[in-house]
């Protein structure tokens, strides 16, 4: 884009902007062939609203192209909260409330993570419609804001869905199978009394409002509370639930075990076994990583803090080992051996001068778990800030803790701890790097020449 074009879009100037049509009337279409944005995202963003009219003027297609972000100029003007702007570019198309960006969330759903309240009357008051648009993680509004406690942007929608008549919205499920009154019990969101408006909206019909949905691991909203306990509230939450007919998932799925089975009080009953393993599993799999779930700059801070945590724990544990170090030396007299302690040196370990095996098996342990923490950190900050500095931080961690476990090691394990520390557990890591790389590449090449020799179907021969 011009960059004439694109000041005069964030400063609003619309004589600029004629000014520069004058100049080239192809102006507009050569943004077409350059640019992804256009001066319609800029001013939108910015709310010139005069600005705005102009170019809807001149070129009201532009109200339907995204930039590179994949965002309209509608999604950039509702998450600001600009309500006229957001009036004249729903002027041009209704639909365009619900025009999917990223991720699939629409204006309204900006509009709705932002709080921007005007908006959101503005938008279901002309296209109710955009009520039941859903994210690529099948969120809605209601899921957004209150991920987001946006308190007042969840009143007006609840009331709006029960204007219209639409309570089925707050049974829409995310990616997850959690309901809005998942999310609301799990984030103890009591201000503007969120969990008793969403429960309250179920009155009109009665019976529609599934309180006691189950999510994708099984959990109730009552069961979300019991799992996740604070000091915010939960006894007012559960009593707000309770009221509306909440219970926990045990309690939904007893009534469809037979009769002859649900009295048995046998806490080791086969089905109750089963129960617990299928909570296990589904429990297990619900934290897990996920790709395009879970942010990867989350994943590597989580792992920059384990790693941390691992490498703090190791060094502690190597400068004191169980046992501690003698504080004194010890030499038993030739003419009086009667001494219940071995001959011993202050500063060294006990354990090690009482049982070298055990002591080499401890330094073997805990030294691969220090080295291979020291690495992980130095792969999740590469091309960091100040990566030298930090390299030698690491390096300088790693001799001090070797020179530390030498220094504490009797002299008849001393020479096998330095190779165990100095040369076993700094050839490990980048070693298990590489292992994981040869076995990646012999996998890839089992599956191609499994795929080459695998029989056709639709030929019958190899």
């Amino acid at each position: 884009m011009d960059s004439r074009l694109s000041e005069s879009a964030s400063t609003g100037n619309i004589d600029a902007l004629h000014k520069l049509l004058r100049e080239n009337p192809l102006i507009f279409h050569t943004i077409s062939l350059c640019s992804n944005e256009n001066p319609l995202h800029i001013a939108s963003g910015e709310g010139h609203v005069g600005f705005v009219r102009e170019i809807l003027r001149l070129r009201p297609q532009f109200a339907k192209e995204v930039n590179k972000d994949g965002f309209s100029p509608l999604h950039m003007a509702a998450a600001n909260g600009h309500i006229e702007i957001v009036r004249e570019l729903m002027n041009v198309d209704l639909k365009l409330c619900s025009a999917e960006g990223r991720e699939k969330k629409t204006p309204f759903h900006f509009a709705a993570m932002k709080g921007r309240v005007d908006v959101i009357h503005e938008m279901l008051g002309r296209y109710g419609e955009c009520l039941e648009s859903v994210t690529v993680q099948k969120e809605t509004a209601l899921h957004l804001a209150i991920k987001n406690s946006q308190f007042e942007a969840i009143k007006v929608m609840v009331d709006w869905i029960v204007r219209m008549k639409k309570e089925e919205i707050l049974n829409l499920k995310d990616e997850q199978g959690n309901t809005i009154l998942h999310l609301a019990t799990w984030k103890k969101q009591r201000q503007a009394s969120v969990i008793e408006l969403v429960l309250g909206s179920g009155t009109t019909t009665p019976g529609l409002l599934d309180i006691n949905a189950v999510n994708g691991i099984g959990l109730t909203a009552m069961d979300v509370l019991q799992m996740f306990p604070s000091e915010a509230g939960d006894r007012e939450i559960a009593e707000i639930l309770q009221r509306a007919g909440a219970v926990s998932a045990r309690d939904v799925t007893t009534p469809q075990i037979p009769s002859h089975e649900s009295h048995d009080p046998e806490p080791d009953h086969p089905r109750t076994r089963q129960r617990s393993r299928w909570w296990a599993e589904n429990m297990a799999e619900y934290f897990k990583f996920k790709k395009g779930r879970d942010s990867p700059s989350e994943a590597r801070n989580t792992l920059l803090v384990i790693a941390v945590l691992v490498a703090t724990a190791t060094f502690q544990v190597g400068l004191n080992p169980p046992g501690g170090t003698w504080q004194d030396s010890y030499f038993p007299n030739q003419n009086n051996s009667s001494g219940l302690d071995a001959p011993h040196l202050a500063g060294k370990s006990v354990m090690g001068t009482n049982d070298g095996t055990t002591f080499a098996l401890f330094v073997a342990s805990n030294s691969l778990g220090f080295a291979m923490s020291l690495f992980v950190i130095n792969i999740l900050t590469s091309k960091f800030p100040m990566q030298l500095e930090l390299q030698i931080c690491l390096i300088s961690l790693f001799f001090t803790y070797n020179t530390a476990i030498a220094s504490i090691a009797p002299s008849n394990v001393r020479a096998f701890t330095i190779i165990l520390t100095s040369v076993f557990s700094a050839s490990i890591p980048p070693s298990a790097f590489l292992v994981k790389q040869v076995m990646h590449m012999f996998k890839t090449l089992a599956k191609d020449i499994i795929h080459r020799v695998r029989p056709d179907p639709t030929h019958g021969h190899v």
